[in-house]
């Protein structure tokens, strides 16, 4: 008798079904916790996840007190805003781009149009509707 193959636990996985799997979330508010329409889970990853979302709007502010976040644009623009040392630095970035938040910095999105974006991030995640002091 033949061996039965054994599924792996280590498989690919396709970021374009994920996002196949996503309904766009079209008004995307800070009040909006990052759950349901317009966000997955794609994998587990480390302390974490890799997670894919797809919106237009404005995200709340958030830090990562667990290690850096990395983030790419797979689709669209957006402008990721990073607080540091009081003053709000905006990074333009468009399709293929991506950046690696550090570790506790503050941070939120910006996406007049829908954006596309895929991120590793470490859990858990601080959520703030008002901009941190």
């Amino acid at each position: 008798m033949p061996a039965m193959p054994i599924a792996s636990p280590i498989a690919p996985v396709s970021v374009a079904q994920g996002f196949n799997k996503i309904k766009v979330l079209a008004h995307r508010t800070p009040e909006d916790s990052g759950n349901g329409d317009g966000f997955l889970s794609l994998a587990d990853y480390r302390d974490g996840g890799i997670f894919l979302a797809h919106y237009a709007g404005n995200s709340e502010w958030e830090r990562h007190p667990k290690g850096d976040e990395m983030v790419m644009v797979m689709e669209g623009e957006t402008s990721l805003i990073l607080l540091h040392n009081g003053q709000e630095i905006r990074n333009p970035m468009s399709q293929g781009m991506l950046l690696v938040v550090p570790q506790n910095m503050w941070h939120r999105f910006e996406s007049p149009q829908p954006v596309k974006i895929m991120t590793i991030t470490p859990q858990p995640t601080d959520h703030s509707v008002k901009r941190p002091i």
